[in-house]
């Protein structure tokens, strides 16, 4: 056990215990390049005594390099008795075959091994070695692309699984450490190289900042303890506000327009709440914009499509195209969308009552085979109780169904005339009356639901 509490060894202590990054005795895989910072990170973990094991990925990018910076670790993991995991990973094929950069590939191919390792080996966390700079770095390139607040926060000190121990240290203070401790590492040839954003502002953009400011690093460390504090209030004021005027339900969510009344930047209140669903933040601001005078107008996310309808915004998961299904005799049971319809016959009328979900119509006139599909302009029927033609489109105004929901609803057609309009009113012409002997019960339901 360490009889001298160094410096960076006592803030390693102090930073896993404020962030709460794992507990004692809880197993931690650690992700070592054979470089400055994960060595050192390595090191620590080692004079504190925490249970750990290396993994280390060897992209095979940089030839002889790569082959020995894995023999590296490896070696240092047999001198210090730690278990050692390593792949190799055919990282420009990937990258080829899934349309990504060399440096998104492998991102994707180590997160992806590390993930089936803590699974497969029974660690709680996966410790990665960023620090200080490499925040500030990911802070400055999320300036220059235009990043709302949360980009600025620079990397997290944890995140689900991963934690990050080494964030409160500055790369200059790590070497310090490595060399005051005599702990070596391999320099990766490619850092030198400006090719990448990242290297481009930590060789030409960071020395210059330093020149106005000597010690910016740990100026802005402290305004970013300033700016978690304020997201942490702005974060409890989101949630009181959503709480207010958004709801979810299974199949949508409904957003109140009031919601946005008197906030002079609404598209990024709503930017906040739908980027996750696909959303960016110019489609947030046109939204916002059209908020009060484009009432049916859509908008596409990547997997959700909104709708601006009378008094709110309307969420639902995109809606593929439903090809028509046919129904044949005797069938039980019948899919489109993501809706069933269970078919049920019998004879007398001891059947449910029609519902938004029920319909029991008189089976001997109904012609088989039925067709489900989706409702189209033109469609008519004549509604239970009424002796005349009416359009589905009006039925859906006067019923004050929203724009989103109308892009669901289906009808069901027997010899080309419709039977119900699904999950509102069957045709008159299909009712039950005293002379009926034979039912069919149709239900519908939604994996929504």
């Amino acid at each position: 056990m360490y009889l001298y509490l160094w410096p960076v060894l006592e803030q390693f202590l102090n930073h896993i215990k404020k962030h709460r990054l794992f507990l004692p005795g809880q197993r931690i895989l650690l992700a070592v390049s054979s470089g400055l910072d994960s060595m050192v990170m390595t090191h620590l973990f080692r004079e504190v005594g925490y249970s750990i094991g290396v993994a280390h990925g060897n992209f095979q990018l940089r030839g002889r390099e790569a082959d020995e910076d894995e023999h590296f670790v490896k070696h240092y993991c047999e001198q210090h008795k730690l278990l050692f995991f390593s792949k190799r990973f055919e990282t420009k094929a990937y990258a080829d075959q899934n349309g990504l950069s060399i440096q998104m590939a492998a991102r994707e191919l180590r997160y992806e091994w590390f993930d089936e390792l803590l699974d497969s080996e029974n660690y709680d966390h996966l410790a990665t070695a960023h620090h200080l700079n490499d925040s500030i770095e990911t802070i400055l390139l999320n300036w220059i692309n235009g990043s709302a607040l949360d980009g600025f926060a620079g990397i997290p000190v944890k995140n689900r699984r991963i934690v990050r121990p080494m964030l409160f240290a500055t790369r200059s203070d790590i070497e310090q450490y490595a060399r005051e401790q005599g702990i070596a590492w391999r320099e990766d040839s490619s850092n030198s190289t400006t090719d990448y954003q990242r290297n481009f502002i930590r060789h030409n953009i960071t020395p210059l900042l330093r020149e106005l400011n000597p010690s910016f690093e740990n100026t802005l460390q402290r305004g970013l303890e300033k700016l978690a504090g304020e997201r942490e209030f702005m974060e409890q004021s989101f949630e009181r506000w959503k709480a207010n005027y958004v709801v979810h339900f299974s199949d949508k969510i409904i957003i109140q327009k009031a919601a946005f009344d008197g906030l002079a930047h609404g598209g990024i209140m709503l930017y906040r709440l739908i980027n996750h669903l696909g959303f960016n933040f110019d489609v947030c601001v046109s939204v916002i914009n059209g908020l009060y005078h484009q009432s049916g107008k859509k908008f596409i996310g990547v997997v959700h499509e909104m709708v601006i309808d009378r008094e709110a915004l309307i969420l639902y998961p995109k809606v593929e195209l439903w090809n028509p299904v046919q129904i044949q005799a005797g069938q039980r049971e019948a899919l489109i969308g993501s809706w069933t319809m269970e078919i049920e016959y019998a004879e007398g009328v001891n059947f449910k009552q029609n519902g938004h979900s029920v319909a029991s119509v008189d089976a001997e006139k109904i012609k088989f085979p039925l067709t489900w599909r989706t409702w189209k302009a033109g469609d008519e029927f004549y509604p239970l109780g009424m002796d005349h033609r009416k359009k589905i489109s009006d039925l859906l105004i006067d019923s004050k169904v929203s724009m989103a929901d109308k892009s669901r609803v289906t009808v069901l057609e027997s010899g080309g005339e419709i039977v119900w309009v699904v999950g509102h009113r069957i045709d008159n012409r299909f009712k039950i009356t005293h002379e009926t002997h034979k039912i069919i019960q149709l239900t519908v339901t939604s994996y929504f639901a």
